[in-house]
């Protein structure tokens, strides 16, 4: 055999995967899944059985309530596989498997979507700037959203950090009426931040802006920075 013979079965072999590096796949359990078995897939030779309706109608051979279950046009289902004997109910598992799938959409339709939004602070922010971006968390907690407010340090603003932890004490201490502090202040790297949410109350709806306000409410950008 030649050295470049050699070297394309290996690169067969390991790179390639070639049929002898495929795995063999005998029977119906190489392959886990989440659906229960029905019918004839079932292997147990008996089964503790129940009927269509919740009745516990005792234990039969699996030829039996195979038959029970066609006589009914319906399908046996495998739903405790691990029982001695395995339990088994006579149903139509077409029809019960879309009823689960459309209550499981009405729960995903149902279901609160908590929405986070970000207002960023300088730590030598002005008063006015301050009042401003209050407003905005104020706007987004009524709404019914979280907010992150986050402190931004640049070079050796660094040094005082305790100034932004100052800020964040006090935007705490002045919404403490509509919500609480989910995340205490934390710093990363350049940044700390702290995760606030709104009390458990009826939601206000943001009112439009009037026109008198449009000036002050331009920079309103979830992530406005100073």
């Amino acid at each position: 055999m030649s050295a470049r013979t050699s070297r394309r079965q290996r690169r067969g072999t390991f790179l390639d995967f070639g049929v002898q590096m495929r795995p063999r796949i005998t029977g119906g359990d190489a392959i886990s899944t989440t659906e229960p078995r029905l019918n004839d897939r079932i292997k147990a030779q008996r089964c503790r059985l129940i009927g269509e309706e919740g009745e516990q109608l005792g234990i039969f051979m699996m030829s039996d309530a195979l038959r029970m279950a066609d006589d009914a046009a319906l399908d046996l289902v495998e739903i405790a596989p691990n029982a001695d004997p395995p339990v088994c109910k006579v149903m139509d598992y077409g029809k019960y498997k879309y009823e689960l799938e459309q209550k499981a959409k009405k729960a995903r339709k149902n279901q609160t979507r908590v929405e986070i939004k970000e207002i960023k602070f300088r730590p030598k922010i002005d008063i006015h700037d301050y009042e401003t971006k209050k407003k905005h968390v104020v706007r987004f907690l009524e709404a019914g959203a979280k907010v992150k407010v986050t402190i931004m340090f640049r070079g050796r603003e660094m040094v005082h950090a305790e100034r932004g932890l100052a800020i964040l004490e006090k935007l705490e201490s002045e919404i403490s009426e509509i919500a609480f502090v989910e995340s205490k202040p934390k710093l990363e790297g350049r940044n700390m931040f702290m995760l606030v949410a709104p009390s458990k109350k009826d939601v206000v709806k943001p009112k439009p802006a009037k026109a008198d306000d449009a000036e002050e409410d331009a920079p309103e950008s979830s992530d406005a920075e100073e």
